[in-house]
């Protein structure tokens, strides 16, 4: 989650949009915005993905046999 932290944070302030701004942008609530910078783990992946599509990204589940491989 630290990791995802740092890069919706470093990439918002790339953009030079405020967590308020972008939460706009993004169609999720500030409170989104600001579990997913502080690092959070009770995150819901679509509203994370809703984030994460602004920069052309997106998550997904990884299956088992694909991450053994």
């Amino acid at each position: 989650m630290k990791q995802l932290a740092e890069f919706v944070k470093q990439r918002r302030k790339e953009v030079n949009l405020t967590q308020e701004e972008f939460a706009e942008r993004a169609g999720v609530a500030l409170t989104v915005i600001r579990k997913i910078e502080q690092g959070k783990t009770n995150l819901n992946m679509d509203k994370v993905n809703l984030v994460l599509r602004m920069f052309g990204h997106e998550l997904a589940p990884v299956n088992s046999r694909e991450s053994s491989e």
